[in-house]
């Protein structure tokens, strides 16, 4: 398969994770089961844009090419059909054997997946090559810094996908995690991580400008021990309030240094003004949780939590990169224009506001108004992807 080949299978995980953004959005408006939520917000939507970005992005900024040119292909049916496996388990009347089928189609992709980038990076595991050109050189300390996190992206991968595992198949080992805590090694360990890694590489680039290494300093230390503590001591005192002021140094100080790149550059497009939205979501997000792990209060917001970072700081930022990536005006078709890709970003980040108000005052009707702008929004995200898709 050659590189074009790889290029298109990026696309389709992309296509994939947009759908799945679009049930999730179905399923919470529905009031869906916890578990469908989330499945289909973190190993649907996140980790398939996660997929898909990764082959086309880690190997180039090692200064490699994919080494197993067809994993993309082999790996796509397995996530995407175990994702939905996984999603439609807890349903009355579905076979139970569905849950662990899903997990273990899901772990298989993941396996492909780890294999490859380990593979196309045996040689160079932290990242000393970059890749950075001599025009850039100025940016190569930050960029060998954040190359060297990526193993730990996939060491979070492995560890969330295995406790997937034991979730449905009993095996030995992460039990006790439970399906909160696994949610947190996938979302904040390997999605949020990859941001910060991937995002002071290509943030920059995209605005022409360079953060404040201080901040990259901090950032990606602490958010590659703070899943690991936030996923051991959820619920668990002193270390859950440690996992959680790790886990919001990293978004917080991510997002001071994406705002500054924001600041400092002349650019200015619809998938920027997504990013910002992204971690001004997120910066909410940790602060909600910050508020669980010293008060011991205010579970009732568990859901807005998860929304704000996942949808808002996770979702918002690859929609805000997708958008990057893949202009929406280069589509022919009707509605294909910056101004409904930021209509889909504000009814988006609109809704999660509704949302969290909604819940502070415990107004179901505002909660459900919301959701219902957040779906709007994803939907039209999705047209646009899937329209441009079709058109390239």
């Amino acid at each position: 398969m050659s590189a074009g080949g790889v290029t298109r299978w990026s696309r389709r995980f992309v296509a994939a994770s947009a759908l799945f953004l679009v049930a999730w959005q179905v399923a919470a408006l529905a009031g869906a089961n916890g578990h469908v939520r989330v499945t289909l917000a973190v190993h649907g939507f996140v980790l398939h844009a996660v997929f898909g970005k990764a082959y086309s992005l880690v190997p180039s900024y090692f200064d490699r090419s994919l080494a197993l040119e067809r994993a993309p292909a082999v790996h796509f049916p397995f996530t995407a059909v175990g994702a939905v496996g996984l999603a439609a388990a807890p349903f009355a009347g579905v076979p139970d054997a569905l849950g662990p089928v899903g997990a273990v189609l899901w772990a298989a992709g993941v396996a492909v997946f780890v294999a490859a980038l380990a593979w196309t990076l045996r040689d160079d595991p932290t990242g000393r090559e970059t890749g950075t050109s001599d025009a850039n050189a100025d940016r190569r300390p930050v960029d060998r810094f954040a190359n060297a996190f990526v193993p730990v992206v996939l060491a979070y991968l492995l560890a969330g996908s295995y406790a997937t595992l034991s979730l449905h198949l009993r095996v030995p080992g992460f039990e006790s995690l439970g399906f909160a805590r696994t949610a947190h090694l996938l979302a904040a360990g390997t999605a949020a991580l990859l941001v910060f890694a991937v995002g002071f590489r290509l943030f920059p680039r995209f605005l022409v400008a360079s953060p404040p290494r201080s901040l990259v300093a901090v950032v990606l230390p602490a958010g590659a021990v703070g899943p690991a503590v936030l996923s051991w001591g959820l619920y668990r005192g002193a270390w859950f309030r440690a996992g959680a002021v790790l886990e919001a140094t990293a978004v917080v100080g991510f997002a001071a240094a994406y705002a500054a790149l924001f600041v400092r550059s002349e650019r200015r497009r619809v998938g920027f003004y997504a990013v910002l939205a992204g971690v001004a979501s997120g910066v909410l997000g940790v602060l909600v949780g910050l508020h669980f792990a010293f008060s011991g209060t205010g579970f009732e917001l568990v859901e807005t939590h998860f929304r704000l970072n996942v949808l808002g700081f996770l979702g918002l930022t690859i929609v805000g990169a997708t958008y990057q990536f893949y202009p929406p005006t280069v589509g022919t078709f009707p509605g294909a224009s910056d101004r409904t890709a930021l209509a889909s970003v504000a009814l988006a980040g609109v809704g999660l506001l509704a949302e969290l108000a909604g819940s502070l005052v415990a107004s179901q009707t505002a909660i459900l108004a919301g959701r219902a702008s957040a779906l709007v929004g994803a939907c039209l995200f999705a047209g646009l992807v899937l329209g441009v898709f079709a058109q390239r």
